[in-house]
């Protein structure tokens, strides 16, 4: 997304190194391109933690690709919030073009050069394209809240954290006013109820002290 700016800390880069860690063996082995996803609420720190991990990649020599949900909405970020103001019930995985995403990591994995996808102008509320390349990329980081339901995934990343943490991080990053209004936290409390239905699918989980586990672990 045009105009999102991440602030990767220390806790984002231990995050990543211990995502790392666990998939390392995994990721590095011969040449077939994977897909990892991080998915978790809103601002539970999903855009920095991709970042950190694709920096970690990078020093291992593996290059890595990131595409963000938040380019792949239906409607523009202010436009998306007018229509959750008009009918609440549209606040969900229906809020995302999540076949595309998933269309376009299958791409990716199918060893296409590039693709055409959408970008999201955040000042401007509207949606542009862009084309990414994609050939000398090994792995794709999809990342945002729903990247769990994508069909694509070889693995899932959990980022689990409370409405009271979250909230925290939105506080911080500030992307908007209306991100800290009432309404908004009826969004994401309807959020809550869906997204840790997903904590299920994962792989591994990231906990509040940035630790990672595999599920297998009893995370």
């Amino acid at each position: 997304m045009h105009g999102d700016q991440l602030v990767i800390e220390a806790h984002h880069v231990k995050a990543a190194e211990g995502i790392l860690a666990l998939l390392g063996p995994a990721l590095s082995q011969g040449d077939r391109k994977q897909v990892l996803t991080i998915a978790g609420e809103s601002g539970s720190g999903k855009s920095e933690t991709a970042a950190a991990l694709r920096d970690c990649l990078a020093d291992q020599g593996i290059e890595a690709v990131i595409f963000q949900q938040d380019d792949y909405f239906v409607h523009p970020p202010h436009s998306n919030d007018r229509a959750r103001r008009q009918d609440i019930d549209w606040v969900g995985p229906g809020e995302v073009r999540l076949a595309l995403l998933d269309q376009h990591l299958a791409a990716f994995k199918r060893g296409e050069a590039e693709i055409d996808k959408p970008l999201v102008i955040y000042a401007e509320d509207r949606i542009d394209s862009e084309t990414l390349k994609l050939e000398s990329a090994r792995i794709a980081i999809a990342e945002g809240t729903y990247t769990s339901l994508l069909e694509q995934a070889d693995w899932r990343v959990f980022i689990d954290r409370t409405l009271e943490q979250t909230r925290a991080h939105r506080e911080k990053r500030r992307r908007h006013d209306s991100e800290l209004d009432p309404f908004i936290d009826r969004v994401l409390a309807i959020e809550h109820e869906i997204i840790r239905q997903h904590r299920d699918r994962a792989d591994l989980i990231v906990h509040a002290d940035y630790s990672v586990s595999c599920v297998e672990d009893g995370a």
